[in-house]
């Protein structure tokens, strides 16, 4: 299990509160046991978060050409019919993937291709199962064509305690399927907009893994 390089400043941070904290409870409270036991307690509980939050496991990916997979760990929260109008502006089977706070948060490619479009949006941050989280909310947006010239979309949505979204792509990058795209701090949601009549593995409250398992097929 490895430590994502995206944690390495909220480590730091949890770090010298933790001594802060410390110093505090054996500088002015040195008789008190309690006070050294909460210190330690409250300092023990942040660090085991914080390596919850960004670890990063190994894996082993899923590839094919005719997959498109999980770009994220989490559970299917949305699976319809929907007008896409920022890129496609036509109809679009969307699947989306709510992050939990315990989840793996690294986000990936779901296909391989070209990075054809990508813009972040400023915005809110309401819950991301609020159906207005995915047009109102902070977001990335990002296009990859495969070489078969076939499109999806996907978005990366801030929520109402994930504020930091970091997305490692630009327009004609080289996108490997299931390689990192980007990282989603404490939890969230990804939404993906796939062609009509894709072929569909999952469904609503099934859990994916990222990298792992194929959401559906060409």
């Amino acid at each position: 299990m490895k430590f994502h390089k995206e944690g390495y400043p909220s480590l730091f941070i949890v770090a010298i509160f933790s001594a802060i904290i410390l110093f505090i409870a054996y500088y002015f409270f040195p008789q008190f046991i309690i006070a050294k036991l909460f210190a330690y307690t409250l300092s023990a509980f942040l660090l085991v978060t914080i390596l919850q939050f960004f670890r990063s496991p190994q894996r082993e990916p899923v590839f094919g050409l005719n997959l498109i997979i999980a770009p994220a760990d989490g559970k299917i929260v949305v699976i319809e019919e929907t007008e896409e109008q920022e890129y496609f502006k036509e109809k679009r089977l969307q699947v989306s993937i709510f992050m939990s706070p315990i989840n793996v948060h690294i986000n990936r490619y779901p296909i391989a291709g070209v990075v054809k479009y990508f813009k972040y949006h400023p915005g809110k941050f309401l819950a991301a199962w609020e159906p207005k989280s995915s047009t109102d909310n902070e977001r990335t947006t990002v296009v990859v064509k495969n070489e078969n010239g076939k499109e999806i979309l996907f978005r990366q949505i801030a929520g109402a305690l994930a504020r930091r979204i970091v997305c490692y792509c630009k327009e004609n990058d080289t996108a490997k399927q299931c390689g990192e795209m980007g990282f989603i701090k404490f939890g969230s949601r990804v939404d993906l907009f796939l062609p009509i009549g894709t072929k569909l593995n999952v469904k609503i409250g099934d859990k994916v893994k990222g990298s792992q398992t194929i959401l559906g097929e060409w």
